[in-house]
């Protein structure tokens, strides 16, 4: 059975709450077993990391990229990245704020620079805006391929988001689960592979 990991760090609870919807969504398929954890906690043990053949990341967007908790998270890794430990394994990203834009595209971009340079093949939001574009119902309702976007108001609960930005955490999710059971039994390439 595949292994993925949802990575996530949420100081609000907004975050944690679109992540469980992406772990809900990947869990569905019951193609791989799917784990929580957050960043905070994957920090202090990243090479736990190597166990996994898909990681999914999420942060909230701070000024314009991921938090400084997750961004330590990130930082953690340069021992996987100089043993290329993540390479050829399956990634994805999500972020989380206030605003429609609140340019989290940049948030999603900093992630997907991380998941290249560790080796890894990033899985992107495949979704057309539906069932109603421009509507909160809809499905990729704020226009992003990068990853997925969600948006939750100031000082709202951590649960109070729109149902298609649940929905399309959850439709994130099973599109995941579903790439990698098609990537074949391996998903890494040994360390020191030639390139």
């Amino acid at each position: 059975m595949k292994q993925i990991a949802v990575i996530y760090h949420s100081a609000h609870g907004h975050t944690e709450h679109i992540a469980r919807q992406v772990a809900a969504g990947a869990a569905s398929e019951r193609l791989a077993d799917v784990r929580l954890l957050k960043a905070e906690e994957v920090a202090a043990h990243p090479e736990e990391l190597a166990d996994f053949d898909g990681l999914i990341l999420g942060s909230p967007t701070y000024l314009g990229g991921v938090s400084g908790v997750f961004k330590s998270f990130m930082d953690k890794t340069g021992g996987l990245w100089r043993r290329q430990q993540l390479r050829g394994k399956l990634a994805a990203g999500f972020t989380v704020s206030s605003l429609p834009s609140g340019d989290k595209q940049s948030t999603l971009l900093s992630m997907l620079v991380f998941c290249m340079q560790h080796g890894m093949l990033w899985v992107g939001n495949p979704y057309l805006p539906g069932p109603v574009a421009g509507g909160e119902a809809a499905i990729n309702r704020l226009g992003s391929w990068t990853g997925l976007m969600a948006q939750a108001g100031h000082n709202a609960p951590a649960d109070a988001f729109p149902d298609g930005d649940r929905e399309n955490g959850r439709l994130f999710g099973r599109h995941f689960a579903r790439t990698l059971a098609r990537l074949g039994a391996e998903t890494a390439e040994p360390a020191g592979a030639a390139a």
